[in-house]
């Protein structure tokens, strides 16, 4: 008598248009999936200074490097894992500005008419390379368009299952501040372009209410997008386990502060139009305040550099990012975490970062501006910090110390934070969500 083979378990591949050094959606969606019996491989973005492959608990990260004519273009293969590029060659004089105009305008151009460029010769090697899956889950707009390539060289995947496309739309691309520059017309093609995408995924998930709300109307979507917040895992939020501990001092002990500072944090992505110049000059109006900014980006030496102005010495210091699973107990060093966000578009006010929910998962006070309406309705309603009255400098400094003096009256406030957080903004109910998605796909 035949001994039939065992069914080989289904393979599921999270694209990622970045490094993954690391990234933490991707952690928490490759960990759900291995919890339900998939075989998982995170494909990211190769740079100079990391490996190719990287083992993980149950999942693998591969890097794919560009190739094709859209490699050089791209640029991926000369930047690093913080996003820092090699530094930029200044001429002088009127022939040199006119020169670094016409560069400028050349490199706008490319952008605008080619989007996305920068991830077009990694697709081109996905093509090649990435083995069949039975599920692809697509991280944002920059990689929706190589899932659904993917789906089509291979409509089943190992597991003998149709294979099935999940756009993880993390963001309103076309309504975000990256596209600010973009002219109207091409940012109305490409728009319809990234809409045709959607309505090609198998299932779309998002990461707020008011984001599902908005793209649905945006691409004429029969219904919402699945919700599936970045919730953080909180330890012990099921059982409340360690809601009332003191807070660990991972900040003031690298930075040598005294117990005395008061540290107000923005961890995350540093660049332009994230509010890091108002949030700098809001802390000096906070006496025995000091913004620490934990992150990384293209603005990071920029930032450094602010930290030796003798205006801000020992007021702003930055230091570079942490691993996610480490990102709690660092956020529950600071005093008071800071989303500084100017609504400069749609997507920003809709904007739910990951610096919100793991301030609160760590137990530590907001100070949101008014206009980011999604995370100040959450905010007011909860009692999980202060809502500012704008994102300018004045108002946040008024917002910072209103937090810090309800911090000095009300010992138990932390702690009732972490509570909400464990009770409602824990990685468990979010991952429910995804499996609910994933098994009506397979």
């Amino acid at each position: 008598m035949s001994q039939q083979a065992a069914p080989r378990p289904p393979r599921a591949v999270i694209l990622v248009a970045n490094p993954a050094a690391p990234y933490s959606r991707a952690l928490r969606i490759a960990r759900t999936l291995v919890a339900a019996g998939y075989r998982v491989e995170i494909a990211a973005v190769a740079v100079d200074d990391l490996p190719e492959r990287e083992p993980g608990m149950g999942w693998e990260l591969r890097r794919y490097g560009a190739s094709g004519p859209w490699a050089r273009l791209g640029g991926s293969a000369s930047r690093t894992a913080s996003g820092r590029g090699p530094a930029n060659t200044r001429s002088g004089g009127p022939a040199g500005r006119l020169l670094r105009r016409a560069v400028s305008l050349a490199g706008a151009l490319r952008r605008w008419i080619f989007w996305p460029h920068t991830v077009r010769g990694w697709w081109a090697t996905l093509d090649r390379e990435l083995e069949p899956a039975d599920l692809y889950h697509a991280c944002g707009s920059l990689t929706v368009a190589a899932a659904l390539r993917a789906r089509r060289r291979a409509p089943v995947g190992p597991a003998g299952l149709p294979a099935g496309v999940i756009y993880d739309a993390i963001d309103d691309v076309f309504e975000s501040n990256n596209v600010l520059d973009m002219p109207r017309p091409l940012r109305t093609w490409h728009a319809r372009r990234e809409a045709r995408w959607a309505h090609a995924a198998d299932a779309i998930i998002t990461v707020n209410e008011a984001l599902a709300e908005r793209l649905a109307a945006r691409w004429s979507l029969a219904s919402a997008p699945i919700v599936v917040p970045n919730y953080p895992e909180i330890p012990g939020a099921r059982s409340g386990a360690g809601s009332g501990d003191a807070p660990p001092d991972p900040i003031r002990a690298e930075l040598g502060l005294p117990a005395t500072t008061r540290v107000v944090l923005f961890q995350g992505r540093l660049g332009p139009r994230l509010g890091l110049d108002e949030a700098a000059e809001a802390v000096l109006l906070v006496p025995d305040a000091a913004l620490v900014l934990l992150g990384f980006g293209r603005s990071f030496e920029r930032e450094q550099a602010r930290d030796r102005e003798p205006r801000f010495a020992g007021r702003h210091f930055t230091i570079p990012p942490r691993h996610p699973d480490e990102l709690l107990g660092w956020t529950a060093g600071a005093d008071v975490a800071l989303v500084p966000l100017p609504p400069v578009s749609i997507n920003q006010r809709l904007s739910s970062p990951n610096k919100f929910w793991e301030a609160l998962g760590s137990g530590t006070p907001v100070v949101v501006p008014a206009a980011l309406s999604y995370m100040a309705a959450i905010v007011r309603e909860r009692d999980l910090g202060i809502v500012a009255a704008s994102a300018g400098a004045t108002d946040l400094a008024e917002a910072i110390s209103a937090c810090l003096a309800q911090l000095a009256t009300d010992p138990g406030w932390r702690a009732r934070i972490r509570a909400t957080a464990g009770r409602y903004y824990s990685w468990p109910e979010a991952a429910a969500r995804y499996r609910a998605v994933v098994a009506r796909l397979a």
